[in-house]
């Protein structure tokens, strides 16, 4: 059984949570695509836990985690995660944790040029959480980037980022107008980290292949969500990666596989960090309110997030890109206070009503259509079943599900592990 858990909207829906939950049912859990410009937070009886690499499954210590093909890998910012954790009694082992040969490693010069061009572009930037995602992505298609299954092979590796370095200097010091990384360098930071992870590097394509086979229950961690994807987001505002659950078979390494159920996450509200369209923002004190309810700041970058209602329109597409069969509705609890919840249910652009997710100008400049549930106005967090909402919060859950054309099939209602109830 394969399952997907990927994110509706602009990420950070709480898909960490969901994964923690979910694998306690799973026997392996994959992150297939993006880097550590990911945030996903965990909170168990073992504290709280920020994972930017890692798959969340790695707290449950009978869960083996793939890091596939697909993702961007920060070696040291990998060797720096691993620590923390282990020091909160978290065992991590080539026995628990296993790497793909195949994915990318983002090197130290990619952060530079990362930052380098979010700095040139001042105001106008994409937002970057300026790890390096899009130039490791951008080498790994211009075919100049590196993989872990190089760290094995020292002489091929010493040619290979000779050749990379020389260009990514140029690009530096004639673009930018910035030094250059020495050769040495680079050549002491591949060494040291590859020889700490050398046996955690393996071929995950047949490792999975044959848990399947097994039937080993495997789910796939995405990072970010459908309004990210490279193809299908809001560029130019995107990830550099693919976020959709169709790809997380490529991303893992078993492209040949389907997988037999997605489950999309989403907030009871809208939130959003980075630049680009976001309809449904608030401004100002209502904003400020929603943010601090929710505790709405990055995990991976501590930036005070965007936030707004709702949003029916990007919500539908995200599901529908998605391919979702399950979703899970988290922090419904953070909307107790309100004694009138906002939900966009439609677009306006020059007088024009719309209902599905546009592109360029048009998502640009559209105006949200907003609509007025009544609160319940008192703590959820105790609530262990549907029927034990109060009446206005029920009827926000089926309002939401009339609009969407999708049931609730998980709702969370407080951080903490069991704060949550199925339907």
């Amino acid at each position: 059984m394969l399952t997907a858990v990927v994110g509706i909207n602009w990420g950070d829906e709480g898909k960490g949570r969901i994964v923690d939950l979910l694998s306690r049912d799973q026997d392996i859990v994959v992150r297939y695509q993006g880097g550590n410009n990911a945030g996903h937070t965990v909170i168990n009886e073992k504290g709280e836990f920020i994972l930017n690499l890692l798959p969340s499954g790695i707290l449950r210590d009978d869960v083996v985690c793939v890091m596939g093909n697909g993702m961007a890998i920060d070696l040291h910012h990998l060797h720096g995660e691993i620590e923390k954790l282990r020091e909160k009694g978290i065992k991590i082992s080539p026995e628990n944790l296993k790497i793909s040969d195949r994915a990318i490693i983002t090197m130290p010069y990619h952060v530079d040029l990362d930052c380098f061009e979010e700095e040139r572009l001042g105001g106008a930037g994409y937002g970057s959480t300026k790890r390096g995602i899009a130039p490791v992505y951008s080498d790994k298609y211009a075919k100049k980037a590196i993989r872990t299954g190089d760290l094995f092979h020292k002489e091929y590796l010493k040619e290979h980022l000779k050749s990379i370095l020389d260009f990514k200097n140029l690009t530096i010091e004639k673009v930018y107008g910035k030094q250059g990384r020495a050769y040495d360098e680079m050549l002491e930071y591949l060494e040291t980290y590859g020889e700490e992870f050398r046996d955690y590097i393996c071929d995950t394509g047949v490792y999975l292949r044959r848990a399947n086979a097994e039937g080993k229950r495997i789910m796939f961690e995405a990072q970010l969500g459908a309004l990210r994807d490279i193809d299908f987001g809001i560029y130019p505002f995107t990830s550099s990666s693919n976020t959709i659950s169709a790809y997380a078979p490529i991303g893992a390494g078993i492209p040949g596989i389907k997988v037999d159920t997605t489950v999309g996450i989403m907030k009871a509200y809208s939130t959003c960090v980075g630049a680009g369209p976001f309809t449904v923002e608030m401004e100002g004190d209502e904003a400020e309110a929603l943010r601090k309810a929710g505790g709405e700041y990055g995990a991976a970058t501590g930036r005070p997030r965007r936030v707004g209602a709702f949003d029916v329109v990007a919500s539908r597409y995200g599901v529908c890109v998605q391919g979702s069969d399950k979703i899970a509705l988290t922090k419904l609890d953070v909307l107790s206070y309100m004694d009138k919840i906002p939900v966009c249910t439609a677009y306006e652009y020059n007088g024009e009503i719309i209902n599905d997710f546009p592109v360029g100008e048009v998502l640009e400049k559209a105006k949200p259509v907003i609509e007025y549930v009544d609160g319940w106005g008192c703590d959820i967090s105790g609530c262990r079943s549907f029927d034990e909402l109060p009446a206005n919060a029920k009827h926000y859950v089926e309002f939401l599900e009339e609009k969407l054309g999708s049931k609730m099939w998980l709702i969370s209602v407080g951080a903490e592990r069991d704060a949550y109830f199925m339907r």
